[in-house]
């Protein structure tokens, strides 16, 4: 059986290896960069989001409380992945860049803590490139065009036949994205899950093939039996798919927020603007009256009721008077303004914090960056290890 956990004679996981030893990964034009002892004994995660805009309520509830409840307790990896924003959008690299210092700002906003958290952008960590090659050989092209989120993009996008090669592409990256952090979870929306699926058999396939791990071996048992990657479960929030504003699609089924369906309410939207988008939010059709029975079910305004509402008992007693034709559209709209804007407000004056000094993120985004190629680094040399393709060492530096 090859030995996948070690590097120059260290264990995977053991202090000194978490210090990129090996592989000189230094910032600046300093000296080494150690994660430190923040990074000791806890178990790890990964999650992210592309740069296509500012986040919205569909992320928070997805994923970003999971991201905030788990960073004092999981070794935490937050990757912006603005490689993956160029499959659709190659013609608008200002607009990815924006996108990025967007994200980042609204992590910070929300409450991620870049002394415990490390966010990072995934074009600076080149590992993640090396790994997308080596793990597009184990998977066929038959297999990535099954990946029914990525079947979904291309319909939903109208992108037909039209699509650069990058863009199925990207799936396999994403198990890139994900495996040269070695986690044991990864935090995500209900849509994200086939990405984790061929995640899983990446893994799978890689610790049977360089590991010498029996294919029986169970999902959780991988590591131990010898693999270098963990077979990583997915951990879904409160919220699996939080629909927009608007109405149905064609199907009769509430459309998922995005922001490319414009029925999103953004982190960083001001009073006004919620006012405004949820006065008009999509609501039961068939109701012209404030007296007129109501529909619960398929409506945007109690699913928000439902998610947001912190006074759960005067959600069910307002829906059963809303059924009855007993309560207007008008003033259940208006309390749902109020619970939003108690939502957002304290994000709101984060982030304000960060427009104003817009250096403070840039420098999360650095130090976050140089922990997350520590990291890579180290999984890329035990990879390349054990297909025995590590030839010399290498220093990495971030100016």
């Amino acid at each position: 059986m090859n030995n996948c956990g070690n590097v120059g004679g260290r264990k995977a996981g053991h202090d000194d290896s978490r210090s990129g030893k090996g592989r000189n990964i230094c910032a600046g034009g300093g000296g080494g960069y150690s994660l430190g002892p923040m990074a000791q004994g806890k178990p790890r995660i990964l999650t992210g989001d592309t740069p296509t805009g500012r986040l919205h309520l569909g992320h928070y509830v997805g994923s970003v409380e999971n991201r905030l409840s788990l960073q004092q307790d999981y070794e935490c990896y937050f990757i912006i992945a603005n490689k993956h924003a160029f499959t659709t959008r190659a013609q608008n690299p200002d607009d990815i860049r924006q996108s990025v210092m967007e994200i980042a700002t609204d992590y910070l906003a929300c409450g991620i803590d870049p002394q415990v958290s490390h966010m990072f952008i995934q074009s600076e960590v080149p590992a993640i490139d090396e790994l997308t090659f080596f793990f597009s050989m184990l998977l066929p092209f038959n297999r990535v065009m099954r990946n029914p989120t990525l079947k979904d993009e291309i319909r939903d996008k109208g992108l037909g036949d039209e699509y650069p090669f990058g863009f199925p592409l990207y799936a396999v990256g994403q198990t890139a994205d994900i495996l040269a952090f070695r986690p044991e979870m990864v935090p995500v929306g209900e849509d994200q899950l086939p990405h984790l699926e061929m995640t899983r058999e990446v893994a799978r396939r890689f610790n049977q093939l360089y590991c010498g791990v029996d294919p029986h071996t169970e999902d959780r048992d991988y590591v131990k039996a010898g693999g270098l990657f963990p077979v990583i479960e997915p951990k879904l929030g409160r919220v699996r798919r939080l629909v927009g504003i608007g109405g149905p699609g064609p199907d009769g089924q509430l459309l998922k927020m995005s922001k490319s369906l414009n029925n999103a309410i953004f982190l960083s939207d001001d009073a006004a603007t919620v006012q405004k988008k949820v006065m008009g939010m999509y609501t039961d059709p068939r109701r012209i009256r404030a007296t007129d029975p109501g529909t619960v079910e398929n409506n945007p305004l109690w699913i928000f009721h439902e998610t947001f509402n912190p006074n759960q008992p005067w959600v069910q007693e307002m829906e059963q008077a809303y059924r009855q034709g007993k309560v207007g559209d008008v003033a259940i709209k208006k309390e749902l303004v109020k619970v939003l804007n108690d939502l957002l407000e304290p994000i709101r004056q984060r982030r304000r914090q960060f427009e104003q000094d817009p250096q403070l993120v840039l420098e999360a985004l650095r130090q976050g960056t140089t922990a997350a190629n520590v990291l890579a680094e180290q999984t890329l040399a035990l990879a390349k290890q054990a297909m025995k393709q590590e030839y010399f060492g290498r220093e990495l530096r971030l100016r």
